[in-house]
């Protein structure tokens, strides 16, 4: 086996039992040691590939938005349907994205709603394919709608920037489920539209 494939291999071994502690723990809680008990993963390993523990965090942060990303862009389809059906798309894919990689889910929650404060300003560079993203996916869903005269596609979108920092901002009830979160980001997203799209005239 090529040095270049062993050195791939390593890092998925050591990206696999990370992302497993990050999710499980938080960052604050997880520790190198518990990483390193997977076979073959020494702590010198560890920090061969990865200086820090913050490196390590944030490679896995940044596999989760990559992978949410590339998962979201092939499976939103919002040709030929309207707003409120392009939502459910939307969503529906994120939820199908989560069921399918549960560790994803718990680290991806942590980082955009509660980030280490140190990390806060890395992760947001992550984040920024997704952001774009979601944006893309906004104005694709306002392309053929009529807003209200005063309202521009560019004043929705800032609103949108807002609502989604106000959501990450703020501390979900206790015991709050991930699946009740991303109802009522839907649920907001849905009120936030539909008060600003003219209604037609009968």
């Amino acid at each position: 086996m090529k040095r270049e494939e062993k050195n791939q291999q390593m890092r998925r071994r050591i990206l696999d039992s990370a992302l497993e502690e990050f999710a499980k723990q938080g960052y604050g809680a997880s520790s190198i040691n518990v990483i390193c008990n997977s076979p073959d993963i020494s702590k010198g390993i560890v920090y061969h590939y990865y200086e820090t523990k913050d490196g390590l965090y944030l490679s896995c942060v940044g596999e989760c938005l990559e992978q949410l990303t590339a998962y979201l862009q092939t499976h939103v389809q919002l040709d030929g349907v309207s707003v409120e059906e392009g939502l459910g798309h939307y969503f529906n894919a994120r939820s199908r994205f989560f069921q399918e990689h549960p560790l994803y889910q718990r680290l991806f929650c942590e980082a955009v709603i509660t980030p280490p404060a140190h990390l806060k300003s890395a992760i947001q560079k992550l984040k920024a394919p997704f952001d774009t993203l979601n944006v893309e996916i906004l104005q694709e869903l306002l392309r053929p709608v009529s807003l209200r005269p005063h309202i521009s596609r560019e004043d929705v979108i800032e609103t949108f920037r807002q609502f989604q920092d106000f959501i990450n901002a703020s501390e979900p009830p206790s015991g709050r489920s991930f699946d009740a979160r991303e109802y009522c980001c839907h649920r907001a997203l849905d009120i936030l539209l539909y008060g600003v799209i003219a209604r037609e005239e009968t």
